[in-house]
């Protein structure tokens, strides 16, 4: 149920809130892996911040942490005072299992160890003030999900798709569990929804087309918009440079920001507009710089 006062969902107040100093926490899903939905949650979490907003990134994917790779932060956080500062980079704090654990090791925990392990990364973490908490969580349905659901009071939760039938199946199944748990859901992002050639700029929907979109009007939730298949967000990804910075006056970094902007709208009920790209590109410059 939204907060009247807010303009935004706020469920969760019955639980004891490990991280108070945070508005909205949002959960970055999929209903499977191979979407790309760390590439969006690192992306979303860097245009947040473009937009002045203090912006937090925590990587719950515990089985397979990227998320330091995508954001360009290989030393480990410090510690203060028993806790942990969370890294920085491209103005966002992180944090990510992938700090802690060797790269070559594999996490083969069961689910006390994966619960203790997520409510370490809100418990021990100085978050401070944010104004926006993106959980990047594993694909699926699993422990993760319901340890979240359990530890912190979630604004929504976004989910990530591609176009094909066979994606859109387990991205129902993944947002029905977020009603189940009475998480409020934010909506669709439909991820390499189309390849534009970059030499003839013909447009080819590998993936099939507008399968997003039926399934948002399928669940009755807003569809947040599509993203483009593009060697670019894949590089900046690999480099750790997202191409919300490593390219802000491209196509696929506007579809980032507009979808920013329908999420900011969607928890807070404001409709500030995208700030000009002339200050974008001032502020990815001057990270100290107003937007």
């Amino acid at each position: 149920m939204a907060d009247q006062h807010s303009g935004g969902p706020q469920p969760g107040h019955g639980k004891d809130n490990l991280i108070p100093g945070v508005k909205y926490v949002i959960a970055v899903s999929s209903g499977k892996g191979g979407v790309g939905k760390s590439t969006v949650s690192v992306n979303l979490a860097v245009a947040l911040s473009l937009t002045g907003a203090k912006v937090g990134l925590l990587d719950a994917d515990i089985y397979g942490p990227n998320i330091p790779m995508m954001m360009g932060v290989s030393k480990p956080p410090e510690q203060k005072d028993g806790k942990i500062a969370p890294a920085e980079s491209h103005g966002v704090k992180l944090i990510s299992m992938g700090f802690f654990v060797p790269e070559e090791t594999a996490v083969v925990w069961r689910g006390p160890m994966v619960h203790t392990a997520i409510q370490q990364l809100f418990r021990d973490v100085l978050w401070g003030e944010l104004d926006y908490l993106l959980i990047d969580l594993p694909p699926g349905t699993g422990d993760a999900q319901l340890t979240l659901t359990q530890l912190v009071p979630l604004t929504g939760a976004v989910t990530v798709t591609t176009p094909q039938e066979v994606a859109l199946h387990d991205v129902r199944k993944g947002m029905m569990m977020f009603q189940k748990v009475n998480v409020p859901l934010l909506g669709i992002v439909e991820n390499m929804s189309y390849f534009l050639c970059g030499h003839c700029g013909e447009r080819t929907e590998i993936f099939s087309h507008g399968g997003g979109e039926r399934a948002a009007a399928k669940l009755g939730v807003p569809f947040l918009g599509r993203v483009p298949i593009d060697p670019a967000i894949r590089d900046g990804g690999d480099s750790g440079t997202p191409i919300v910075v490593a390219d802000p006056a491209s196509p696929q970094s506007a579809a980032f920001r507009e979808i920013a902007q329908k999420i900011i709208a969607g928890v807070t009920g404001e409709t500030k507009g995208v700030p000009p790209i002339e200050s974008l590109l001032n502020k990815i410059k001057n990270p100290f710089a107003k937007a």
